[in-house]
C-alpha cells in the first residue's frame, strides 16, 4: 500500500507531501490544474521513463519519492533479497529518484543508491497504472494465465502438472544420459578391452608397488654392503695377514733364541720383553682368524641375488608405466582395473539400461500430458466463466458493443512447461463481427482503462495475497450519467480490502470516494503553481457540486452532490 508521496520541484509543484490511506482515493480538478503531474511524480518515483522536461522550471533537479507499507509476505521481500538491498519487513519500504536539469537521474531504494530498472521492477510488483494506454500487466498476455489460473482456481490442477513435469524431465534427463555414456562407452569400447587385457596380464596386486619400492631400496642397500664386507674380508684374508703374523712370530722366537746363546740371562728384562711382542703376536693372529670369520659369516646372513633385484626393479617399473597410462598411482592399478571392468559390464547392459529409460521417460511425458490436458479443461471451463462475468460488467461502462473471451490454446510438447502446455490470452472484439484480438487493439484510453475496470472487478473475487496500489486515470472519459456511476460503484468495489486510486472528472465516481484530493493552480505568472487540497465532507460536497454544475455551483448542484456522497 502506497502511504506517502513526496515531491519536490516536478513540473508545476514546488513543494508537496501526500499522505494516502486504503480504499478508493479520487484526484479531481479542473483541466490543466497538474493532476496528470501526481501520477507523472508517482512514475517518477517507480522507475518509468522520464526526462528533463519533469524538472521545474529554474530548479536544478526533480525529486519524487513513494514510501509504501507492503505486507510481510509481498513478493517485493524477495525482490530485495535478490538484489542484494538490505530492508526490515516491519519497516517503510522508501522509492526515490533523483532527475536533474540535464536528463540524468539517480534511484534510492531505502537510501540505498541502485540503478533505475530495480525502481522499475519494484514499480511493477506495487502499482497497476489502468488508462492512456498504460493498462500495466492486462495488455501483456503472459501474465493471463496466472490471471486467470487464480479466477478459476486451478492450483491443484497447476501443482499436478508441475510435479509431472518435473517426474517427465527428470526421466528425460536419465534418458539422455544413459544414451550418452552408451555412446562413449561404444566409442571407447577398443580401448578398454585392451586396457583390462593389459592389466589383466600386469594383475597387480594389492599394495604391490609399496612393496616392490620398499624391496628395491632393501636390495640396493645390500649390494653396496656386501661390496663393502667383501673389501673388509680382503683386508684381514686369513692367508696374507696370518702369514705375517707368523714370519712375525717366528722371528720374535729366533731372536729370543740368539739372545740365550750370547749368554743373555734368562728371564731378564731383555729377554721378557721378547716373549711379551711373541705373545702380542700370538693372539692377534687367533684375532684376525675370528675377525675373518664373523666377516665371512655377515656375508652370508644377506644372501643377496643379483638376479631378485632386478626382478623387483622391472615388475615396479612395468607397474609405474600403467600408471602413467591410466593416470593414477602405481597402487590404484587393482582399483583402476575393477573400474575399467564395470564400465565393460557397463557397456554390455547400455542398451538394456536405455532402454528401460527410454520406456520411463515415455510413462512419465504420458503422465505430463494427462496432467496439462486436465489442466487445459480447467482453464477452458474458467475461461468461459470469466468471459462471462467480464461479458456482464461490459453493459452498465457503455462497452455494450464489444466482446470479450479467454483463448486457451493448448501447445505441442515443445511449447510445455511446468504450468502445462496452454497459451492463454485474453482477446476482445470491439465491434460486432470484428475478429477477437489482443486487449492492445482497443484505441481509447477511456475505453481500456473501463475494459480493464470490467476485468479487474470480474478478477476482484478471486483475488489471493497482496495487491498492489490499482490506478485508473481518466477511467470516466466519454461517459457519464448511469455509465459514469457504475463505474464508481465498480471502483469502489474493487477498492474494498485494496488500494485504488483515480484520476476522475465525473461526480459520480468522486462521491464515492473514500479519500479525495482536489489539485489546482495557485499563483500567476512565472509564480503559477500546482497545488494539492484534502478535502474535508463539506469540502468535497463543494468541489462535486463544482463538477455538476461548473463555475456557478447552485444549491441545486449542492443538493445533488450530497445525494452522490450519500448513495
Amino acid at each position: 500500500m502506497l502511504i506517502g508521496l513526496a515531491i519536490r520541484d516536478v513540473v508545476l509543484i514546488e513543494s508537496l507531501d501526500l499522505s494516502f490511506g486504503p480504499g478508493l482515493t479520487a484526484l479531481t480538478g479542473e483541466t490543466g490544474a497538474g493532476k496528470s503531474i501526481i501520477l507523472d511524480a508517482l512514475g517518477l518515483a517507480s522507475g518509468v521513463r522520464a526526462d528533463a522536461s519533469l524538472v521545474r522550471r529554474g530548479a536544478t533537479q526533480a525529486v519524487a519519492t513513494a514510501i509504501f507499507a507492503p505486507s510481510s509476505n509481498d513478493a517485493v521481500w524477495a525482490y530485495l533479497d535478490e538484489k542484494g538491498l538490505s530492508y526490515a519487513r516491519d519497516e517503510d519500504l522508501v522509492l526515490r529518484r533523483v532527475l536533474t536539469a540535464d536528463g540524468r537521474s539517480r534511484a534510492f531504494v531505502n537510501d540505498q543508491a541502485t540503478g533505475v530498472g530495480v525502481l522499475r521492477d519494484l514499480g511493477a510488483l506495487l502499482i497497476e497504472v489502468h488508462g492512456q494506454h498504460e493498462t500495466v500487466g492486462l495488455l501483456d498476455a503472459r501474465t493471463h494465465m496466472a490471471l486467470l489460473d487464480r479466477f478459476g482456481a486451478c492450483e491443484t490442477g497447476v501443482r499436478r502438472c508441475m510435479t509431472a513435469w518435473s517426474a517427465w524431465r527428470g526421466a528425460r534427463e536419465t534418458a539422455q544420459r544413459l544414451r550418452a555414456d552408451r555412446d562413449g562407452l561404444a566409442a571407447e569400447a577398443n580401448d578398454l578391452s585392451d586396457r583390462l587385457a593389459e592389466l589383466d596380464r600386469l594383475s597387480p596386486a594389492e599394495g604391490e608397488a609399496a612393496q616392490l619400492a620398499d624391496e628395491r631400496a632393501l636390495l640396493g642397500a645390500a649390494e653396496k654392503t656386501l661390496s663393502d664386507i667383501a673389501a673388509a674380508r680382503d683386508s684381514v684374508d686369513g692367508e696374507a695377514l696370518g702369514g705375517r703374523l707368523g714370519q712375525a712370530f717366528r722371528s720374535l722366537d729366533r731372536a729370543r733364541q740368539r739372545a740365550l746363546a750370547a749368554g743373555v740371562k734368562d728371564g731378564g728384562p731383555v729377554l721378557g720383553l721378547l716373549t711379551q711382542a711373541a705373545e702380542a703376536v700370538d693372539r692377534a693372529m687367533i684375532e684376525a682368524a675370528d675377525a675373518a670369520a664373523a666377516i665371512d659369516a655377515a656375508a652370508a646372513a644377506f644372501e643377496f641375488e643379483p638376479e631378485r633385484l632386478e626382478r623387483a626393479e622391472e615388475r615396479l617399473f612395468a607397474l609405474r608405466a600403467m600408471a602413467r597410462r591410466l593416470g593414477v598411482e602405481p597402487d590404484a592399478l587393482p582399483a583402476a582395473r575393477a573400474a575399467l571392468a564395470r564400465r565393460l559390464l557397463a557397456m554390455e547392459n547400455a542398451d538394456e539400461a536405455v532402454a528401460e529409460a527410454e520406456t520411463a521417460e515415455r510413462r512419465a511425458g504420458a503422465d505430463y500430458r494427462v496432467a496439462a490436458d486436465a489442466l487445459t479443461l480447467l482453464r477452458r471451463d474458467a475461461g468461459d466463466r470469466l468471459a462471462l462475468a467480464v461479458q456482464a460488467e461490459l453493459l452498465p461502462l457503455k462497452l455494450e458493443k464489444a466482446r470479450f473471451r479467454v483463448a486457451v490454446d493448448a501447445q505441442g510438447d515443445d511449447k510445455a512447461g511446468p504450468s502445462g502446455a496452454d497459451r492463454v490470452e485474453f482477446q476482445v472484439s470491439t465491434l460486432p463481427g470484428a475478429p477477437f484480438q489482443g486487449l492492445g487493439v482497443i484505441a481509447s484510453g477511456g475505453e481500456l482503462a473501463r475494459f480493464a475496470l470490467a476485468l479487474k472487478a470480474s478478477l476482484a473475487a478471486r483475488a489471493a495475497g497482496p495487491q498492489p496500489l490499482m490506478i485508473f486515470d481518466e477511467v470516466d472519459q466519454g461517459v457519464g450519467g448511469a455509465v459514469a456511476d457504475a463505474v464508481g460503484v465498480r471502483l469502489k468495489r474493487l477498492s474494498v480490502g485494496a488500494q485504488v486510486m483515480v484520476v476522475t472528472h465525473s461526480p459520480q465516481v468522486a462521491a464515492r470516494a473514500d479519500a479525495h484530493w482536489r489539485v489546482r493552480k495557485a499563483g500567476e505568472g512565472e509564480r503559477l503553481r500546482a497545488a494539492v487540497d484534502s478535502l474535508p465532507p463539506a469540502a468535497r460536497e463543494e468541489e462535486i457540486a463544482r463538477m455538476l454544475s461548473g463555475a456557478e455551483i447552485t444549491d441545486a448542484a449542492r443538493a445533488a452532490a450530497r445525494a452522490l456522497m450519500h448513495a
